[in-house]
């Protein structure tokens, strides 16, 4: 992970489906190494705004920045930004360490190099040891950590998290919500998590912020 941490502003974002405004001008500003977690009811535009910040979809208004620099034309493999997402999206006809090198593989990276680096990463979040596995045979707890050491390796500038601990019984989540939050701050890294539930985020966030405070009609809108 890069030593320097990043900033990310999301200014202004509107997403209409249809007649709907799902987000109505949402503005959010994360300082460099601040995780920040994002509350609010289902269906609320979570994870939509979580999606215009990857580049997986396009806002109708607005603009994301990273360190200032604006990155709201930018395909989403440019934008410097890593996403976990809920259902973990690993490659079941990979083994652990080849999903965990999937992002370096794309950037060109050489085999050896690339699974290298994800087994360093593998063994950060607890899976040393695990990358001739296949990812069928993982337990959810450990199918969400590859996840995580995919994400990471690729040394995103902020990484974004869709409700990645879900579905998981209390201890294991909670474990794990400690093992990434020490994680995120170890590595200094720019984070917004998407998630429903209280204690989660009081556990892995600096900060908690509610979507609808977010919007053009709440003066609230920073969240440092």
């Amino acid at each position: 992970m890069s030593t320097r941490a990043h900033s990310m502003h999301a200014d202004d974002v509107v997403v209409r489906f249809a007649d709907t405004n799902v987000l109505d001008r949402v503005t959010l500003r994360i300082d460099a190494g601040v995780i920040v977690a994002l509350v609010g009811p289902s269906g609320s535009g979570k994870s939509t705004l979580l999606r215009v910040i990857a580049g997986i979809i396009a806002a109708d208004g607005g603009r994301i920045a990273i360190d200032d620099v604006d990155v709201t034309e930018l395909p989403t493999h440019r934008r410097g930004v890593g996403m976990v997402f809920q259902d973990n999206q690993l490659f079941p006809h990979r083994s652990v360490v080849d999903n965990a090198a999937f992002a370096l593989q794309m950037r060109g990276i050489p085999k050896r190099e690339r699974r290298t680096i994800a087994a360093e990463w593998l063994e950060r979040v607890g899976l040393a040891g695990f990358g001739d596995r296949r990812v069928q045979g993982l337990s959810g707890g450990e199918a969400k950590r590859v996840a995580l050491a995919r994400t990471l390796a690729a040394e995103p500038k902020v990484v974004l998290l869709d409700e990645p601990l879900t579905g998981l019984d209390r201890d294991l989540h909670d474990r794990l919500a400690g093992d990434l939050a020490q994680l995120l701050r170890d590595t200094s890294t720019t984070a917004l998590l998407v998630t429903h539930d209280h204690n989660e985020a009081a556990v892995i966030a600096d900060r908690t912020v509610a979507l609808a405070d977010l919007q053009a009609t709440r003066s609230s809108g920073e969240a440092r």
